[in-house]
């Protein structure tokens, strides 16, 4: 079920909002309190993490697509170790793998392949791991929203709101 047919989407919107703030704020672990908090209250708790963390990858390859150009010029995703130099996707940590492997998916419109990437890490990561993922979902929807602002394109109201 996409995040925008779910009958939560208000609601997990307005937690995604809440944290995208914190987030911008600098506050990284209130942000991630606002994403567990949304999930932890949803009585159906996994589907609800997955419908948020596909929110924010929608999100991200939308603004992906119009800094691409309306998506037609490419752009490039690249990884770094924590000495600045570029790695392959396959040598990050399981969280940033399965993040670029999600907004691949997503970017290219394979939203079942991104929608599969978040419900293994769903079934296999622990606390700590989903927190990075989320971390990540969030810096990059706070990156992006930032980059479209600055060119005059599009960002959803939601992020704009949060980023005021």
């Amino acid at each position: 079920m996409a995040a925008d047919s779910d009958p939560q989407h208000p609601r997990l919107v307005a937690a995604a909002s809440r944290a995208l703030s914190a987030m911008h704020a600098g506050e990284d672990s209130v942000a991630v309190q606002h994403l567990s908090s949304a999930v932890e209250q949803a009585p159906e708790g996994r589907a609800a993490a997955s419908a948020l963390m596909m929110l924010l990858f929608h999100e991200c390859s939308a603004m992906v697509s119009e800094l691409g150009a309306g998506g037609t010029a490419p752009v490039k995703m690249q990884v770094f170790d924590d000495d600045g130099r570029e790695m392959s996707i396959d040598d990050a940590d399981p969280p940033v793998r399965t993040a670029v492997r999600t907004l691949l998916a997503e970017v290219h419109g394979d939203t079942e392949a991104a929608r599969d990437q978040i419900d293994i890490a769903l079934r296999n990561a622990d606390h700590a791991e989903m927190a990075t993922l989320m971390v990540q979902a969030l810096r990059w929807t706070l990156k992006l929203a930032l980059e479209c602002t600055s060119r005059s394109l599009p960002v959803p109201e939601w992020i704009t709101t949060a980023l005021a």
